[in-house]
């Protein structure tokens, strides 16, 4: 009788092994990802009954630290490359993909104007308060730094202009006493409401999530001559488990790139 009976016990076993739920596959994220990447974890728990997606947001720069330092996390997406190239030279990381783009974008407070000049050169009146995120800790404040140093090198504004930029930019968002979104909204779109500066330079898709939670801001484009490309890169936290490897590969997969499409990113 038991003879017969064990083929049923194991298959009962197993079916109860693959019932039980996996150990979430753990993803620190730039915090610009937070809307797109939500969505690309939710619909990979939809393909994958049982596997959860935990989700930590943040400045890239300061995730890296905190990586680096020991903190457990399985994928890394960065809103830079420099940040999870640094974990792969220290031989935390596995090596980099980029997996996604953004742009710059100048969201501005309702009653803003250009008063007829380019975006440079207003942005150099002295009475225009202009917030970027903080260099550094924050991708997001070095590429609004590297726009400041190509509107004095493009011609777009004359000598000292770059320092200019720099001294009077306000940090508001991305160091370690920044202060934190509230669940569910933008903290760009909190700030400029709250009259905290004129002009904030981030994200196409920050200012974007800002302006449909406040419809009267404004968002201009950088000119072109001044712009910079955010390129976004990912990378596996070693030793990479199976189920994190599974995760970027659906990351990088047609899917989810048409997910980030749908909040303004772009592909690499």
């Amino acid at each position: 009788m038991s003879r017969h009976l064990a083929p049923w016990l194991l298959a009962l076993a197993a079916a109860s092994a693959a019932a039980q739920p996996l150990p979430p596959i753990t993803v620190h994220a730039a915090g610009s990802l937070r809307a797109a990447l939500t969505d690309v974890a939710r619909a990979y728990e939809a393909q994958h009954p049982g596997q959860g997606i935990t989700l930590t947001f943040g400045p890239s720069g300061l995730l890296k630290d905190r990586i680096a330092g020991g903190e457990a996390a399985q994928v890394f997406a960065s809103a830079n490359m420099t940040h999870p190239q640094a974990l792969h030279a220290q031989g935390k990381a596995e090596p980099v993909r980029a997996f996604a783009r953004n742009a710059l974008c100048a969201l501005a407070a309702p009653g803003f104007s250009l008063q007829g000049k380019p975006l440079p050169r207003r942005l150099l009146d002295a009475d225009v308060r202009v917030a970027t995120s903080t260099p550094k800790a924050d991708p997001a404040g070095d590429y609004a730094f590297e726009m400041f140093e190509r509107v004095e090198s493009s011609g777009s504004a004359a000598a000292g202009a770059t320092a200019a930029l720099k001294a009077k930019a306000l940090l508001l968002t991305g160091g370690p006493s920044s202060p934190q979104p509230q669940p569910g909204r933008s903290l760009y779109g909190q700030l400029m409401a709250e009259g905290r500066a004129d002009v904030f330079i981030t994200y196409c898709t920050n200012a974007a999530e800002a302006r449909r939670e406040v419809p009267a801001l404004q968002v201009l484009p950088v000119p072109e001559a001044v712009t910079v490309a955010a390129r976004y890169g990912v990378t596996l936290v070693t030793p990479a488990t199976d189920g994190a490897r599974r995760f970027l590969d659906f990351l990088l997969s047609p899917p989810a790139q048409a997910l980030l499409a749908a909040q303004g990113f772009s592909s690499p």
